[in-house]
């Protein structure tokens, strides 16, 4: 033992490079682990016998090929070399086959010993371990779980969905009504607002999620599906004209908003695969009963932690609590609503994950209204298993840790959201008032509800 400690000492004191062990010449040379592991693997390695590359630690010290294998052979042949010269040859790359004496005697001065030298069946137990090793690593890659090339490209048409039905830079959010916030009748709810961002700062981050936002209004809705339900800009810039605005003053502008948005959802659903295969009605009746749960999940893009509110660009764009409820809605509703999109953030999905679960969120045949339930349920089916495989395939722990399980209760708690929102959009709708001030859109998908 004190022989291997003074010969490492020694070795220290010449060389100072980064080692590192390859197992294939492992196998042949037994090289040894690296020792310095912590020094810059950019430092340069040199043979410590004759100044070439080095390769790695080869019995005890750093050499090249060529002096690792004169080593071994020298010492299996107990070699006896004598110095044609003084004994004290310098040895380099170029002359190292010129005196094997001096050379030998280098490589044990580095600390070279010939302990470290397997015999044959060493060698070749070590090689036959290598390869086991290698063939059980190469078995345990065959059997993990792989996305085919099929659920693959359904992931790749539903991220090509998304970004074509949502804009990151909100620019259309400039042609909606403009936003109207009355300071003094949001006091309430701006005091209820802070309440609620210390409650949720503080909220664990265990049970949570992440998504996507408002997008860009769609090439054209289809003709049999909403065809009397796109926004009219005219008619919209018209009303705007003659709104009161002391009253519920940001209704005109979320409503503006949303119908916006419900437009990306339908945009979206016509391009998932299988969504066109069901009849006109069950796409309505799903559109229909799952925009507002879309909306939700998509507005988690533009959500913020730093302060409970939905930055969509610039400051006009920034939409508190408190404005919410200048557009006719409660605490009853925005406080959950505000717990759920906390929750969503903190999942950290990614984007795949993402538009699946919007995906999955829409075709859902227990919606009311669904004739071909078993068609829908067979579409949901097939998403929710590409969505456990990608989860196993590219989601890393502990992320992925009960991530399917997480984010099903997502779409539980939106049912919840969604059922809130409703009542409280028909206490409003039934205000003329305020009822004339929502889009046709607004008015055919939330109004004339399927329940």
């Amino acid at each position: 033992m004190s022989q291997l400690q003074s010969s490492w000492e020694m070795h220290q004191q010449s060389v100072a490079y980064l080692p590192d062990t390859d197992m294939e010449t492992m196998a042949a040379s037994t090289s040894l682990p690296d020792p310095a592991g912590e020094f810059d693997r950019n430092v340069p390695r040199i043979c410590g016998v004759c100044g070439d590359r080095a390769t790695g630690f080869h019995f005890n010290a750093m050499t090249c090929e060529g002096c690792k294998g004169f080593f071994r052979r020298s010492m299996k042949r107990k070699a006896m070399f004598t110095c044609p010269f003084n004994g004290d040859c310098k040895i380099t790359k170029d002359n190292r086959r010129h005196c094997q004496a001096c050379r030998l005697k280098r490589c044990v001065d580095i600390g070279m010993m010939k302990e470290f030298i397997l015999t044959d069946e060493e060698v070749q137990r070590k090689r036959e371990m290598i390869l086991k090793r290698k063939e059980e690593e190469a078995l345990k890659e065959s059997l993990k779980p792989k996305l085919s090339e099929e659920q693959q490209k359904v992931i790749d048409i539903l991220l090509e969905a998304h970004h074509k039905t949502y804009d990151p830079t909100y620019s259309d959010f400039t042609k909606f009504r403009p936003p109207v916030r009355s300071s003094a009748s949001s006091r309430g709810a701006a005091r209820s607002s802070s309440i609620l961002t210390q409650d949720l700062s503080s909220e664990d981050s265990t049970d949570l999620f992440s998504s996507d936002a408002f997008s860009t209004f769609p090439e054209s809705v289809e003709p049999q599906m909403f065809s009397n339900l796109v926004l009219s800009e005219e008619n919209d810039e018209s009303s705007s004209m003659n709104i009161d605005f002391s009253h519920l003053s940001m209704l005109p502008h979320l409503a503006d908003l949303v119908s916006y948005s419900i437009q990306k959802v339908i945009g979206f659903a016509k391009m998932i695969p299988g969504f066109r295969d069901l009849t006109a009605e069950d796409q309505i009746a799903l559109l229909k009963s799952s925009a507002i749960e879309v909306i939700m999940l998509r507005s988690n893009q533009s959500f913020t932690l730093e302060d409970m509110s939905w930055t969509c660009g610039s400051n006009d764009f920034k939409y508190r609590v408190s404005d919410v409820t200048q557009a006719g809605h409660s605490m009853d509703l925005l406080e959950p609503l505000v717990k759920f999109q906390v929750g969503l953030k903190k999942l950290n999905l990614h984007e795949e994950e993402h538009v699946l679960l919007m995906a999955i969120c829409i075709l859902s045949p227990d919606r009311p209204g669904v004739q071909d339930t078993s068609l829908v349920e067979s579409l949901q089916d097939r998403l929710s298993e590409i969505l456990q495989t990608y989860i196993r395939c590219r989601h890393p722990p502990p992320g992925s840790r009960l991530l399917y399980a997480k984010m099903i209760q997502k779409l539980a708690d939106l049912r919840s959201l969604n059922e809130e929102h409703s009542k409280q959009y028909r206490c409003l709708s039934f205000q003329p008032e305020h009822s004339m001030q929502l889009t046709p859109l607004v008015l055919e998908v939330f109004g004339n509800e399927i329940s």
